[in-house]
């Protein structure tokens, strides 16, 4: 007995000995604080460690950087440490001992570590990985997915396979935070059949997901955008669900989101708003290059003349510390809000010209057009940013490049353009896009008006250019066979080369695809038409007979889209009364979720058709409608703006005149009043010269009027009086005209100061 205890307490001894020297390692591990302390740890007890000490050493050193912000990180100093190579070895020889996990997250750290995707220790975790994907847990398979996007294996056999997995347990995925990994991991090999599921499934994992992990939100819009497809159900769902986080978020993830919005062209004025009160409060605060310099870029092209100078001020204190990236995003804004505070600018643009041999050739690019469009004055540097862009040019064999850097060319005055330069059009022309064949197009034309070589006539070499550029788009419509890729092409084409030489052959093409006209590409289609001015019956036709059979498929805010051709061209399809009549129902449920704006210009659109949906009228011109489009108005872009406070006034003209019945006053009496005093009624030299004629006609220029202003600011070309006898009366005396020193006459629009108000007896005005 005594001697069982005896062996009993030797072997305790023996294994809290060991548990001891085993806790001692991890214990070290644990309580280290910084990387050198871990890789110091590595380097005393490598021959102690095991596969668990290998795992948490090298997750360690990822926790540590991961919790610096981006600018504070050491992880060339780690990688650079003469223990972490050890580690490195240490793993690779240890990757069979590895659970799935413990891979996965090696491979994992590692990457974030930025060991070279080459190497041996990647390469063999990734190996191993592939043996082992079919029995990986959802977290593992993400994480890996994630692991294969950072090596540029986005279309790999394996990516491929990871696919396969989702859409086989697709219904068995319960966390919102895999799939949308997942989701963005497999988006370019996703088919629209996988990419319906995909939203489908993540639709209605967001109901269960806490909104505060927004991340996963920012996830699917992402999505979205890299299939190219702006699912409004779930770009609102998402939207309605990040409006909450936006008082906790910081400028880079807000940012990110507004420029995944912008790329989808999803725009909530709720959103909007948000941001702006957010990214304001945190305007003093950001005095950090990285964070401020994306406050800068989304806040700007939104802010009021205020905001702007302060967002300017901050922006001209930081300007020294921007590095080559943030200064050239400054620039890019600075130029999107048209700004004219040179002091600023020049200060960005030494910024720039110090760090010129960083930029990449779309880099140069876009800073050439940037300071160009800013008219920034330094014509040394626009000779050395010609010189690189056209030494760029001969080296590159990107389609897209060669078209950017060949548009921004074109920008710069130049007496002669180099061969080379077209010689290396050329050879990307057979390549091209419709949407590059057009740019390349608005290049030629601003060759030809600055090449000094010939005045009269045009050089053979940019008619055979254009020639080929003829050419390749007939080719290309020709053969399309996909109306979806077409539509996709023509998206942003516009032009006079377009008009004249490829508009017609898209009209036949579209016929010829007619049968593959549906709900989910009509409002395109026919955003299309309105953009090119083109009238063309059976597609319009067959546009509306889709729509009524599948109106209610179609989202309510891509009717105004789709009502467009037929209210902008005057067209009526056969069903016309019909079309109308199920989109006016289409969108009457939905008036309170259109954006403010929008909601204006399709409610005009329908006037000009000569439907006033009452619901719809009242709407607008109520109160609290009014106080939204306002707070929307000062976020939206100068030129939308502008166009929209016009709708607005010709909707509000045509309720008092068109429809009385309904009682809404005339309140934009001082908004043209405005307008007029602006010149935007100017006289044309056209209507100068017939004004003439007409006054030689009638017996004076006092007997006529030009450019009449109604009472409901309508502009009539001409009118004049005519008494009961027709005899022409004039409307003021001649010496009340404006008359120059030379006896020319000051031509302006019609007011009714001066001019007689009262009709005499039996006259008649005529127009």
């Amino acid at each position: 007995m005594f001697r069982l205890r005896c062996v009993n307490s030797c072997l305790r001894r023996l294994l809290h000995g060991r548990t001891v020297n085993r806790d001692q390692v991890m214990g070290q591990l644990q309580v280290c604080s910084v990387e050198d302390e871990v890789l110091d740890v590595v380097g005393k007890n490598k021959a102690k460690l095991t596969v668990k000490h290998v795992g948490s050493a090298v997750e360690m050193l990822w926790r540590f950087q991961k919790g610096k912000p981006q600018m504070l990180r050491t992880v060339e100093l780690v990688k650079n440490h003469p223990q972490f190579l050890t580690l490195r070895v240490l793993a690779e020889n240890k990757i069979a001992l590895m659970d799935d996990v413990m891979l996965v997250d090696m491979l994992y750290s590692f990457l974030r570590l930025n060991v070279d995707h080459h190497d041996s220790l990647i390469q063999q975790l990734v190996s191993e990985a592939w043996q082992r994907i079919d029995r990986f847990s959802m977290t593992s398979l993400s994480k890996f997915a994630i692991c294969l996007g950072d090596q540029q294996l986005q279309h790999s056999p394996l990516m491929g396979h990871i696919t396969s997995i989702v859409a086989q347990k697709l219904s068995s995925i319960n966390d919102a935070r895999h799939l949308t990994t997942l989701m963005i991991s497999i988006s370019s090999l996703v088919s629209p059949r996988l990419r319906d599921a995909l939203i489908s499934r993540a639709y209605c994992l967001l109901d269960t997901m806490d909104p505060s992990y927004y991340n996963n939100l920012r996830r699917v819009v992402q999505f979205l955008r890299h299939v190219k497809y702006s699912h409004h159900p779930m770009l609102e769902k998402c939207n309605k669900l990040l409006l909450p986080s936006i008082p906790s978020m910081n400028p880079e993830n807000i940012s990110m989101i507004m420029g995944l919005y912008q790329s989808l062209q999803f725009n909530n004025c709720d959103f909007r708003l948000a941001v702006k009160q957010r990214l304001t409060e945190l305007i003093e605060p950001s005095t950090e290059p990285f964070s401020f310099t994306k406050l800068f870029v989304t806040l700007a092209p939104m802010a009021n003349p205020e905001i702007r100078e302060r967002l300017e001020n901050a922006a001209f204190v930081l300007a020294g510390d921007l590095n080559a990236q943030q200064a050239l995003a400054i620039a890019e804004a600075l130029e999107e809000i048209h700004c004219r505070n040179f002091g600023l600018i020049n200060k960005i643009a030494s910024v720039i010209q110090r760090n010129l041999h960083i930029y990449k050739p779309i880099e140069v690019a876009k800073i050439t057009q940037v300071l160009f469009l800013l008219h920034y004055h330094n014509p040394e540097l626009f000779t050395k940013l010609r010189n690189i862009l056209v030494k760029f040019l001969h080296r590159n064999f990107v389609p897209n490049e060669v078209i950017m850097l060949t548009r921004v060319l074109s920008m710069l005055p130049c007496t002669r353009l180099e061969e080379g330069v077209i010689s290396r059009v050329e050879a990307v022309v057979n390549q091209c896009s419709l949407n590059y064949l057009n740019t390349i197009s608005f290049a030629i034309a601003k060759w030809v008006r600055n090449d000094s070589s010939n005045r009269h006539n045009t050089p053979s070499k940019y008619v055979h250019l254009l020639q080929t550029l003829n050419h390749c788009g007939q080719k290309r419509l020709q053969t399309a066979d996909r109306l979806d890729i077409v539509l996709e092409d023509l998206k942003y084409i516009s032009g006079d080369w377009f008009d004249e030489m490829l508009l017609e052959q898209t009209t036949i093409t579209l016929q010829r695809m007619m049968d593959q006209i549906h709900w989910t590409n009509v409002p395109e289609l026919a955003f299309f038409l309105s953009r090119t001015h083109n009238l063309c019956p059976p597609l319009m036709d067959h546009i509306a007979n889709v729509a009524i059979k599948d109106i209610d498929k179609i989202h309510h805010s891509a009717i105004y889209a789709t009502l467009l051709p037929f209210s902008h061209l005057n067209y009526d399809p056969p069903r016309a009364e019909e079309f109308y009549d199920v989109c006016i129902r289409r969108i009457t449920p939905h008036i309170s979720s259109f954006e403010p704006h929008l909601l204006v210009h399709l409610a005009y659109t329908l006037v000009v058709a000569d439907c006033f949906p009452e619901e719809l009228v009242r709407e607008i011109f109520s109160i609290d409608f009014l106080g939204k489009l306002d707070a929307q108005l000062e976020i939206l872009p100068d030129s939308l703006n502008l166009r929209t406070r016009l709708r607005l006034m010709q909707l509000n003209r045509a309720m008092c005149l068109e429809c009385p019945e309904f009682q809404i006053p005339w309140f934009h009496e001082h908004y043209c009043q405005q307008l007029q005093n602006t010149g935007n009624f100017s006289v044309s030299p056209m209507q100068q010269k017939i004004h003439r004629i007409l006054g030689e006609v009638l017996g004076g220029i006092n007997c006529v009027r030009v450019a009449v202003v109604t009472p409901y600011f309508y502009t009539i070309g001409f009118e004049c009086i005519l008494d009961k006898n027709l005899q022409p009366l004039p409307y003021s005396e001649p010496s009340t005209l404006q008359i120059s020193d030379k006896g020319k006459v000051h031509w302006g629009t019609s007011t009714l100061a001066n001019i007689r108000d009262e009709l005499p007896p039996g006259a008649q005005r005529y127009c």
